[in-house]
């Protein structure tokens, strides 16, 4: 089957905003993402429309439907206002198959944009990134099956499932590990129509390119994912489901800075710091 030309959809902010939470969205259809059309966009509606957290803000000069805006003029935020975020455990190779389907929980609020800091407590101890392809949901959903879980998709974008190990060990349902404020970069775009079996993933830590692997190496693939996850909940318009971590990875600590990347989608790169709350007074 020959897919349509992708497109990128992103969520994205104006240099000099309206407001402080004020987003649009924007599409693109060059096939180059680096060329000089790949570098400018046009203001769509929103793409989730019965999503009331995903509504764009207000049209104002500059930002009205069909307007042309470029990179130079605003900032890319995470794709969706998601209402859940979850993630796939043991989702690796012929060991994930060999096991049921398990997912984990990640908070919404833990989800920021490219550029945005991963803040890092003093106390965290090791803590990792994970590159991952991830699925924006563009509808609500429940009891997919196999058949139909490709149209509940909008896109694919790239989520860092940052993880605590040590907390890992210590709460067996990840939720202090996988949750913490600033624990699921997202972005910077989502794809629509790619084929997703056969995209490479890894990390770039410091500069300094990670072992690679790719979607073929995951457990379940991402419509069985959505048919399981689908049989016990429904997903809503603008959720995250990241699918699973593949490669290399190495510790993160303040200073550092992560790029992951993911063949057909891009990079997605946050700088490591450490948490700014520990330094608000008492």
């Amino acid at each position: 089957m020959t897919l349509p030309l992708p497109r990128r959809i992103a969520r994205v902010r104006p240099l000099r905003p309206a407001s402080i939470d004020e987003h649009f969205f924007v599409a693109n259809d060059a096939v180059d993402f680096t060329s000089d059309e790949g570098k400018v966009w046009s203001v769509i509606d929103s793409p989730f429309p019965s999503s009331r957290a995903n509504a764009a803000s207000p049209e104002r000069e500059g930002w009205q439907r069909g307007s042309e805006v470029t990179e130079d003029e605003f900032t890319f935020l995470a794709p969706s206002v998601p209402v859940n975020v979850l993630g796939m455990a043991h989702n690796t190779g012929q060991p994930g198959r060999d096991l049921p389907p398990q997912a984990f929980h990640k908070a919404a609020s833990s989800v920021i944009g490219p550029g945005e800091a991963i803040q890092l407590s003093r106390t965290i101890g090791h803590v990792d990134p994970e590159a991952e392809l991830t699925i924006v949901l563009g509808r609500a959903a429940r009891g997919l099956t196999l058949e139909t879980a490709r149209s509940a998709i909008l896109g694919f974008t790239i989520g860092n499932d940052v993880s605590a190990r040590e907390l890992q060990k210590s709460d067996e349902l990840w939720i202090s590990a996988k949750s913490q404020d600033t624990f699921t970069p997202a972005g910077p775009w989502m794809v629509t129509d790619v084929d997703h079996s056969r995209l490479g993933i890894g990390i770039v830590h410091n500069g300094n390119a990670l072992k690679t692997a790719g979607t073929w190496d995951l457990g379940w693939n991402v419509e069985e994912i959505l048919v399981y996850l689908t049989s016990f909940m429904t997903l809503q318009p603008g959720d995250l489901i990241l699918t699973g971590f593949p490669a290399e990875t190495a510790r993160i600590t303040p200073g550092d800075t992560v790029t992951c990347r993911v063949e057909g989608i891009g990079e997605l790169t946050n700088p490591v710091s450490g948490a700014s709350w520990e330094d608000l007074p008492g």
